[in-house]
């Protein structure tokens, strides 16, 4: 996902692209020994010296080796030189491999924004919790500030759900050897869940699929391990009462949410009389699912969008007028989604594209992609948050 936080999407990070403001003609010598490593690779059919968008040198041909090995050789040769190899392929599915001029060497960060923001999100979370608490104890006003430790059970649950996901993105980074923040997370107590999420800042290209998909789908996948236990054991230990006879605000269903109320309850709960009055715990696991749900859309720089874009590659974009539109109806019964849906048409279309682009994911990450898409299906909550008038 993007640099900049979604509304309420832990996980949202983008990969940069490499840039330069003018085009750097190569010396001879850098010009022959770049061009002595793409043919030790591939059978070289035209050399342009003089390509468009800031590219130094642009070779066309086909490769003789398999693409993740002759990507990691033009790699190796390319980096003392200061260059960035780009493959890809071109419509006629010729091999097109491209010098970039300017690598990538991000200053180190402070780590004390980080530490700031996390500590100001738990008290953000501690306060959602603690009112929270007292609406499930009838009382009519908020809590002082003296009594936020009242929500600890859905802080400290949230802050593992999200700071789980946002682990797995960060360790799957640093595995692959991608340059990579600590996560930011971001307070906002006025939201109804505490928080808007968090984020990581990817700050280096990443390599091939395998790399986008692995820290992509890292994220959603770990913090589901967490986010569901916490949700199983916060509804069986919450109460079945009658609905109230005033406003109430309903949390809205996603297949394993009324999955998990159905196995532990024994019926489809609201009923019509009774209902579900979820404590912290399971508040916290029904956000955290929520949360997923939003990353694992198949879009843009979502988690699921670099799920879809490794998978599928550039059909991925095929996907946004459909979603896009099913947003847009979604928002006429829930307005809830409206700026969700402005959100996705600005960003929908920019997917995070790797270094390399011809590398194909291997039929294990493959299985684990299509089980990402389902479980965005299975999470998803066309409905979130409703008022109820008896």
């Amino acid at each position: 996902m993007l640099n900049e936080p979604s509304t309420i999407a832990s996980g949202n990070y983008h990969s940069p692209t490499p840039a330069v403001s003018t085009v750097e003609k190569p010396k001879n010598s850098d010009m022959e020994q770049l061009e002595m490593t793409v043919a030790s690779v591939m059978d070289i059919y035209k050399v342009d010296t003089d390509p468009a968008h800031s590219i130094s040198l642009a070779f066309t041909g086909r490769l003789r080796i398999d693409s993740e090995t002759a990507y990691e050789r033009l790699e190796a040769n390319f980096a003392p030189l200061d260059y960035h190899p780009l493959l890809s392929t071109n419509e006629q599915g010729q091999h097109i491999i491209l010098a970039l001029k300017g690598r990538i060497h991000p200053p180190p960060r402070p780590w004390w924004p980080n530490a700031l923001l996390f500590v100001l999100t738990v008290f953000s979370l501690l306060y959602v919790g603690a009112l929270h608490q007292a609406g499930l104890q009838n009382e009519t006003e908020a809590p002082p500030l003296s009594e936020i430790w009242r929500g600890w059970p859905y802080a400290l649950s949230l802050i593992l759900i999200l700071g789980t996901h946002e682990l797995g993105h960060y360790f799957a980074a640093r595995y692959h050897k991608v340059n990579v923040t600590l996560p930011y997370f971001i307070p906002m107590p006025f939201s109804g869940f505490g928080t808007l999420g968090a984020f990581i800042q990817l700050r280096a290209p990443m390599r091939n699929r395998k790399v986008l998909f692995d820290v992509g789908a890292a994220g959603p996948l770990a913090g589901l391990i967490v986010a569901i236990p916490i949700l199983i054991i916060g509804l069986a230990t919450s109460k079945v009462e009658s609905l109230p006879d005033e406003p109430y605000v309903l949390e809205g269903d996603s297949l394993i949410y009324t999955g998990a109320k159905a196995l532990i309850f024994g019926e489809f709960l609201p009923n019509g009389e009774e209902d579900v009055f979820i404590n912290q715990l399971a508040k916290a696991g029904w956000t955290g699912l929520f949360v997923t749900a939003l990353n694992l859309i198949p879009l843009g720089q979502l988690d699921g969008g670099h799920v879809t874009f490794t998978l599928f590659g550039q059909q991925a974009r095929r996907l946004y007028i459909p979603l896009i539109t099913g947003f847009m109806i979604l928002s006429l019964f829930n307005p809830n989604w409206l700026l969700w849906t402005l959100i996705l048409l600005l960003l929908g279309r920019f997917y995070a594209v790797p270094l390399d682009s011809v590398t194909p994911l291997d039929k294990r990450r493959r299985w684990v992609g299509y089980a990402a898409l389902i479980m965005f299906v299975l999470v998803f909550v066309p409905n979130p948050l409703q008022l109820i008038t008896p």
